[in-house]
Formats: structure tokens, C-alpha cells, sequence
């Protein structure tokens, strides 16, 4: 897909962290029902929409780690904050009329279904919005590579990452008043200048299976619309 193409299978990727808004932990509920209605839009306009949230707002496995628990369990719990993400998201989500499916990477039959990419696709196929849970289901890999590996399993044709500035900087905006933000850039360059956007391996895996990346501000008003359909808005990370 270039820079000017309209997607119609989408993969969204949102921080745990957005969905705080102005509070210190949890859940803003009206961040929420913004972000559920910005996606129940689209889906209404006939794209396919899945969605990969992260647990930051509850639980990061990282920093858990760090502070003396086994990095397995570590990572484990914040994946299971991302299912808790997912099952507020999803309920969002239905209470606007539009069925939204989780589908875990760990095995909890009772409030989500197994993963499987084939099943995804034909939920997105038949218009159900999809909400990948768990990350990846293995310790030491990011929600970020779980939403390059996502949207490369169930065919997207763009990943967007929705972040707290409107693109990619040269420089960390919120810290230097003179940084400048690309349009575009090639993976090799954002991978070469180690920008931070997402992780390596990430990055890595949607250069080498040729999965364009979108980077928006979240809460700018009508941003996803526009990064869907392909208007020059945020930072477009393309092959080349």
C-alpha cells in the first residue's frame, strides 16, 4: 500500500497509557467511549478493524522486573492487563452497537477466545471488530511486536500506532521545543536512527514482511480517519 492509499483492513495499536487520559492509573471512561466511537466510525464506513492495546495502565512487565520479580511472571502479569484493557474496550465498543470480539493469546476460555489468525480474518471479513489480547502469549516480547505480528498474520494492509504526539521526532517533542517531526521516512532510517517509535524487533518484522506503519496523536479529532484513508497526517513509515 503507498503513502496516498486507502486501507480497508486496519490494525490499531493503542498504549495502555492513553487510556488513563488525565488520571495517575486506570481507565478514563470518557477516553474510552471517545476511542470506542473514533473505531466503531470506521468500521461503519466498512473498514476492518482490529485493535492491540497495551497493559501500561495497569501493569508493565518491564518495570516489574526491574523491581525484583521473575521476568516471566513479570511479563505475564502485564499481559493479563492488557486483557483487562481488551474486555473495557470491547464493552465500549458494544454499547455502540457494533460486535467486537477478544481472542486471548493465553488461554481464558471465560472471557475470550483463543487466538487464531484464520478466525480473526473471518470475523473482520463479516464486520466484527477484534481485539488481540495477552500480547504475543510469550514473556519478553512488547504489545508493539504483538501488533507487528498481528497485522502481518491477519493480512493488514497498514498498522497504526496511536502515541501521545502527532508522529515521529527527530527528538523526544515533550522534552525539546526544537524538534521536527517527518512526514515520512524509510524503516531502515527509523531503524538506523533508533527513533524509539516501536521496538526493534517490531520494526524489524513490518519492514521484512512489507507492513506500512502509521504514527497519529490519538486525541487529534479525526486523525485515525485520516491516517486510514491515506491524507498526510502524522508519520508515514514506508519500505522506502
Amino acid at each position: 500500500m503507498s503513502e496516498y492509499q486507502s486501507a480497508q483492513r486496519v490494525l490499531l495499536k493503542l498504549s495502555g497509557e492513553a487510556l488513563m487520559g488525565g488520571l495517575d492509573f486506570g481507565i478514563d471512561p470518557e477516553i474510552l467511549k471517545q476511542t470506542a466511537s473514533d473505531v466503531v466510525e470506521q468500521q461503519k464506513k466498512g473498514v476492518q478493524l482490529a485493535l492491540v492495546i497495551g497493559g501500561g495502565n495497569i501493569f508493565r512487565g518491564a518495570g516489574l522486573a526491574q523491581s525484583g520479580i521473575d521476568r516471566v511472571n513479570a511479563d505475564q502479569m502485564g499481559m493479563l492487563a492488557t486483557v483487562m484493557n481488551a474486555l473495557a474496550m470491547q464493552d465500549a465498543i458494544k454499547k455502540q452497537g457494533v460486535n467486537c470480539r477478544v481472542m486471548s493469546a493465553l488461554a481464558i476460555d471465560q472471557v475470550g477466545e483463543p487466538y487464531s489468525a484464520m478466525q480473526a480474518r473471518d470475523y473482520l471479513a463479516q464486520g466484527d471488530i477484534v481485539i488481540f489480547a495477552a500480547g504475543t502469549g510469550n514473556p519478553y516480547f512488547t504489545t508493539d511486536t504483538a501488533a507487528s505480528v498481528r497485522a502481518i498474520e491477519i493480512q493488514a494492509d497498514l498498522l497504526l500506532k496511536a502515541t501521545k504526539v502527532d508522529g515521529i521526532y527527530d527528538a523526544d517533542p515533550m522534552k525539546n521545543k526544537d524538534a521536527k517531526r517527518y512526514d515520512h521516512l524509510s524503516y531502515d532510517e527509523a531503524i538506523r536512527r533508533e527513533l524509539g517509535v516501536m521496538d526493534l524487533t517490531a520494526m524489524v518484522l513490518c519492514r521484512d514482511n512489507e507492513m506500512p506503519l502509521g504514527v497519529f496523536k490519538l486525541f487529534d479529532k479525526g486523525a485515525l480517519s485520516a491516517m486510514i484513508a491515506g491524507e498526510s497526517v502524522g508519520t508515514r513509515v514506508l519500505l522506502k
